[in-house]
């Protein structure tokens, strides 16, 4: 599928915003090793949280529909059931990685396979954990999908400081660290997103920039009943194209704002944008609030160190709306790029060199001055990674002519709706 871009003059309105998409996925994991009946409203029906309920669906979790949400019937730590097949994670690393942390601790033998892309993304990076807690988990000669599961007697409890910032290696220790005896750490050097923690309700030590989560093993989650906030990383998108695009002024409600999630909004804060938080407050845990975004001029600058871990999803789109800037815009550290859906260093480059930008490629990150004229009339390769596919969406915007973004359906990964919302605030 392929969609043709208009330049854009500014967009205009309230945007909405699906369900979070991180926080999804946990609500039906944790309500489903949960004690009582879950109630989740607002929950996201993008294609990643569909593969974790669909995977859940197959170990026996009777998920119930209801206007506006799901009740989650919990079975329980040790009540899943042997699936019949092999539970299919499709594009989503977070469904695979943090379910094989839960099923390490079942009393059956499971399997995980997801789809080509996921299929070579890095597993070694939970199954090394995993493996130093006793669980019995395998993948490729490559250490990666698919994955199989044996049982063991038991899991031991560690302390397993984070080698690369993941939230997802976080989430699977911790919940793997249900199952263990004693009491489980997780380390980490920089704050990466905790909904984990917080729906968990786990004790979280700070020093500084460092952060130690604990669970204890055997800790038995309870059901809980919550609204889920709008997703901070698909915002993201109309957030950079509206302060990029002059004339552009929209208000978005009830966006999560969680401290570990809006990285991005620093950065374009730093950049001299303009964006207003209208009313802040707390839903289910969560910080929550409504924005105001009006078109702003933009001063670039370097995105490196700390800070990446919290924009790593941002990065493509921040680097899209930076053309628009004035001055160098660099990212570095960023390595972990290359480990996404797709490399996306690769893929945000090629899409700078195919509208006209003069771009430096590193190993971990890119380089330009702005601002930069951007060449309609283009194809621009999605490499059906829906990141991809929205920043170049939002690039094609401020093009000189009609763009066509390619393998423009895999947006429903996380924002089935993108299209028809680009389309009606677009003026």
């Amino acid at each position: 599928m392929e969609v043709t871009v208009q330049p854009s003059h500014g967009l205009k309105g309230e945007l909405s915003i699906p369900p979070d998409k991180s926080i999804s996925h946990r609500a039906l994991i944790i309500g489903a090793i949960s004690s009582g009946v879950s109630v989740i409203r607002n929950i996201s029906c993008a294609e990643d949280p569909l593969s974790t309920r669909s995977c859940l669906e197959a170990l026996g979790v009777l998920i119930e529909d209801f206007p506006g949400g799901v009740k989650i019937p919990g079975r329980g730590l040790r009540g899943l059931k042997m699936p019949s097949s092999s539970l299919n994670a499709g594009n989503s690393g977070t469904t695979m990685r943090m379910l094989t942390a839960v099923l390490a601790g079942q009393a059956f033998e499971s399997v995980l396979i997801g789809d080509d892309s996921l299929s070579r993304r890095p597993m070694k990076r939970i199954i090394e954990p995993l493996r130093a807690m006793g669980a019995g988990v395998f993948g490729t000669d490559t250490h990666t999908a698919p994955i199989r599961i044996f049982p063991v007697h038991a899991l031991h409890s560690i302390r397993y400081e984070l080698p690369v910032p993941s939230a997802q290696v976080k989430s699977a220790v911790l919940l793997a660290g249900l199952y263990a005896d004693g009491e489980t750490t997780v380390a980490e050097q920089y704050p990466t997103r905790d909904h984990t923690e917080r729906y968990l309700g786990l004790t979280v030590e700070k020093h500084g920039s460092r952060r130690n989560a604990r669970v204890s093993g055997g800790f038995q989650p309870e059901a809980r009943e919550m609204e889920i906030p709008g997703d901070f990383s698909a915002a993201a998108f109309f957030i950079a194209a509206a302060l990029a695009l002059p004339g552009s002024e929209i208000v978005i409600g009830n966006l999560g704002l969680n401290p570990t999630r809006i990285g991005l909004l620093d950065i374009l804060l730093r950049m001299g944008g303009c964006v207003d938080i209208i009313d802040m407050r707390m839903s289910g845990g969560e910080p929550v609030g409504d924005i105001r975004v009006k078109s702003s001029p933009l001063k670039n600058l370097k995105v490196s160190g700390d800070v990446i871990p919290n924009v790593i999803d941002e990065i493509p789109v921040l680097a899209l709306a930076a053309t628009a800037g004035e001055g160098v815009f660099e990212v570095r550290e960023a390595g972990d790029l290359r480990n996404k859906e797709s490399d996306r260093i690769a893929a945000v480059v090629h899409t700078l060199r195919s509208l006209g930008v003069d771009v430096e490629e590193y190993e971990d990150g890119f380089a330009f001055e702005g601002p930069a004229s951007l060449r309609g009339g283009v194809p621009l390769k999605s490499y059906r990674d829906h990141r991809i596919a929205m920043a170049n969406a939002i690039a094609a915007l401020r093009a000189d002519g009609p763009t066509n973004v390619c393998d423009a359906e895999c947006v429903a990964i996380s924002f089935p709706g993108f299209w028809e919302e680009m389309t009606r605030m677009s003026t």
